[in-house]
């Protein structure tokens, strides 16, 4: 049952171009979405994101010009600008200890995980654009569960990576030096026919080491 769910909610969905602007994502539905992306796995355990939600047409009009002027970003209900987080993964900020401490272990384990993490994430944060680039993929696995789980309820979503980065995070007042902007995702429901879906075959794609 829970196989075929998936499956289902996969062939489900797809970019979505064209949202109906009159259909609204309930609250529940939403929390659903929500709590999709929090509940998602990061290395480290870091969750190196935060979730900036759109859905005042007035709000989603301004940012629209900023976006290519894609009509998702106005005709979706609900627009999600995903941040990942600069200063708040660096060991000096206090807050990895802090997400080690959460665990039921040991201080002297925490204090292992602690180096651990120090050490082997010490080349990555050189400079912000390499620590972006390690927190981006991260926030990405937020963003591929909330469309899945979106899907699974019969809701659309369109990955959205057409903007202009720098003038979004400036319109947001977003301090660069701690977030930056990784990627956009609308959420709505489809005014459009679903196109036919183009994959490679699982024999492209997939290698059996031997």
């Amino acid at each position: 049952m829970i196989k075929n769910c998936f499956s289902k909610a996969m062939h489900f969905r797809y970019a979505c171009k064209h949202f109906d602007p009159a259909k609204k994502i309930d609250e529940k539905h939403w929390r659903f979405i929500l709590e999709a992306g929090r509940l998602s796995p990061s290395s480290f355990g870091m969750e190196p994101w935060r979730f900036l939600v759109a859905e005042s047409s007035s709000v989603k009009e301004r940012l629209r010009p900023l976006c290519w002027n894609q009509a998702q970003i106005t005709d979706a209900s609900h627009l999600v600008i995903y941040l990942a987080a600069i200063e708040n993964v660096k060991p000096a900020s206090g807050i990895p200890a802090k997400r080690f401490a959460r665990r039921p272990l040991p201080p002297e384990r925490i204090e292992a995980y602690n180096a651990l993490y120090a050490d082997f994430m010490a080349e990555t944060f050189t400079d912000d654009e390499k620590t972006f680039a390690w927190g981006a993929r991260q926030v990405y696995i937020a963003l591929a569960n909330m469309m899945t789980a979106a899907a699974s309820i019969g809701i659309d979503s369109c990955p959205i990576e057409g903007f202009e980065k720098e003038k979004l995070e400036a319109h947001l007042k977003i301090d660069s030096k701690k977030w930056q902007v990784a990627v956009l995702c609308a959420f709505g429901y489809r005014n459009e026919t679903q196109p036919p879906r183009m994959r490679l075959s699982l024999e492209e794609i997939v290698e059996v080491l031997e």
